[in-house]
């Protein structure tokens, strides 16, 4: 069977992002903001996605194409060979983030710089901007030096070098000398175009470096742990905070399965392992905008923490079906997504963990400036007043509620790292709250636990294993030593692993039938429990297996064959390469140890 990959390239600056064809096509962008729709989006449908490609004059003379970023950067570059001599030419990518003014600049803004390479390629350039998710044509005004899109809430504008006809006519032209063309939303490009697009590749490059050459890590799989730290950072929305799960929406998570998710928004539980990663390779900026963003939701919360919520702190996000061709047919295509109305409980515990580090880290100064322990009496509250309500747990079955043995670990560690923080504060009344909870969290996740299997099953009552519970080791619940870690860890090998070191999340039926592929996430895990048991050779063994099923960049996806190697789900995927950053930690956590000797 033929393996499928998305051949696709990442960038942006922490205010949009956008993916890229090894053809050079913008194959996905959404503008003004992540969750917006698309202005470039055949990804999902070829005749309504628009286009913005700099291609060779005639299809079939492409022969060959190379991606790679500029190391240590989000700057991507695509070189296309022509057949028949016809020579060859670069596209750098990139949108532009360097501090300016004591902030960030980071416009809606994409550069792309065309040079030469050999010979005299001819090419084509066509740029279409659509609008309402390719249900609205764009009119165009040609003016001195650029066109403008009109028929969005603000002016698209194309800043270029290359005479307008050929970009309005779609005709081909030789490639003599460096082009560069500027698309922005709204603000424009008003400055010199060559000397600022150059100026802003410097600083963009000179940025990223900086980024990558202050992150804490290892020598353990280094170039793929700050690829993958490179991909988490612009999945932030840095004007709030908020970390989306993935760049994209409606990828299928196995072809014909209908599990086709909206993706680009802010789950609770996803935050708590990308900030687990960014605390783990020394990267705190990321963590306090996190944590306001947390602040200002939990100031109108009522009864209880939604699973996800929009970048904007908004908290309906109505699913939707859109009339559009879908990712290779697959549909539906939607946007919004009905798991915001889903009880998952487990994010109480996931909020109190991922925001310790701000109350117990002494280079945190006063984390939220009035009321510290608000967030942490709410936190318990709430943990408190759903231990005896199921849930749709972390895997949000829209069907079946059930008393979840990983929204019990996070009761439970939830109320750990409650306990840490009111010692911190000097509150023994919320010391005495938070110990009680954790014996009652406890007591729940014990009745998962199967006599017979030897293993903890999903839920209360119920036969079935799930992947999740690789937390129990992982949390520090099971004594990573213990027989009963052991023995749960065998159980969950042979009825989840697959010969080739993948993990399914469960192999029981769902709403949609039983899951066809593996899930990357959950892979990462298994390493790094192998790495807590103290089975390092194997947690280095699988590492390397799973580190196989990037793409040419070293970008995951959501989901992988595991017949096939095939990626499916949402691209790229923030958790998958959170698992991978943590995964590579602990492993390196373990290699560095006294005494060891390569």
């Amino acid at each position: 069977m033929t393996k499928h990959t998305y051949n696709l390239g990442l960038v942006g600056n922490c205010a949009f992002l956008g993916l890229i064809d090894t053809d050079t096509a913008v194959r996905w962008l959404c503008w003004p903001r992540f969750d917006s729709s698309f202005v470039f989006g055949s990804l999902l449908d070829g005749q309504k996605g628009g286009e913005f490609s700099i291609r060779p004059a005639e299809a079939r003379q492409q022969a060959g194409s190379r991606q790679y970023y500029l190391p240590n950067t989000n700057v991507l570059r695509t070189e296309i060979l022509l057949a028949d001599d016809g020579g060859s030419y670069r596209v750098t990518d990139f949108a532009p983030r360097f501090p300016q003014y004591e902030r960030y600049y980071k416009p809606l803004m994409l550069i792309r710089k065309v040079e030469p390479l050999t010979g005299t390629p001819r090419v084509r350039v066509a740029c279409r901007p659509v609008g309402q998710y390719g249900q609205l044509a764009l009119s165009r005004r040609r003016s001195s030096n650029h066109i403008a899109f009109l028929g969005l809430e603000e002016e698209i504008r194309l800043t270029t070098n290359i005479p307008l006809t050929y970009i309005l006519e779609e005709e081909d032209f030789t490639l003599n000398e460096t082009k560069y063309l500027v698309l922005t939303y709204g603000a424009p490009l008003e400055a010199p175009l060559e000397s600022t697009a150059e100026r802003f590749l410097r600083a963009t490059t000179d940025y990223w470096r900086q980024w990558v050459k202050s992150t804490s890590i290892s020598n353990f799989h280094q170039e793929q742990v700050i690829r993958s730290a490179l991909a988490l950072k612009i999945h932030q929305y840095e004007d709030t905070g908020a970390i989306i799960a993935a760049s994209t929406t409606s990828l299928p998570e196995a072809p014909g399965s209908t599990r086709n998710w909206d993706y680009r928004y802010c789950w609770m539980r996803d935050t708590y392992y990308i900030l687990t990663a960014f605390n783990n390779i020394g990267h705190f900026e990321e963590l306090e905008r996190y944590f306001h963003y947390i602040a200002n939701i939990s100031t109108k919360v009522k009864d209880r923490f939604q699973p996800l919520y929009g970048i904007s702190g908004a908290s309906e996000l109505v699913e939707q079906e859109l009339p559009l061709a879908g990712y290779l047919g697959n549909q539906p295509v939607r946007i919004g997504n009905d798991a915001y109305t889903h009880i998952q409980n487990d994010v109480y515990g996931q909020v109190l963990v991922a925001l310790l580090p701000l109350y117990v880290d002494a280079r945190f100064l006063d984390p939220e400036r009035t009321n510290p322990e608000r967030l942490v009496t709410e936190g318990l509250r709430l943990i408190e007043a759903t231990m005896d309500q199921p849930d749709a747990g972390l895997w949000e079955f829209r069907n079946l509620a059930q008393y979840h043995c990983y929204t019990y670990l996070f009761h439970w560690a939830g109320s750990h790292a409650a306990r840490q923080v009111a010692r911190h504060l000097g509150r023994p009344d919320l010391e005495a709250q938070a110990t009680r909870l954790l014996a009652e969290a406890a007591a729940r996740i014990e009745q998962c636990f199967n006599e017979e299997r030897q293993a903890y099953a999903n839920a209360v009552g119920s036969p079935h294993l799930d992947a999740s519970t690789l937390q129990l080791i992982m949390m520090g619940y099971l004594d990573p030593a213990s027989e009963r870690a052991r023995h749960h860890l065998a159980a969950l090998e042979q009825e989840l692993k697959t010969p080739e070191g993948l993990f399914y999340r469960y192999r029981h039926p769902d709403d949609f039938g039983t899951p066809e592929t593996t899930f990357l996430i959950c892979s990462f895990w298994y390493v790094e429990t192998l790495a807590c048991v103290g089975r390092l050779d194997d947690a280095i063994r699988e590492f390397e297996k799973l580190i196989t099923y990037t793409n040419h960049l070293g970008l995951l996806s959501e989901d992988v064959d595991a017949r096939t190697g095939s990626q499916w789900g949402n691209f790229p995927q923030a958790y998958s390469h959170v698992g991978l950053v943590n995964a590579a930690y602990r492993i390196a956590k373990k290699l560095d140890r006294p005494n060891f000797i390569e």
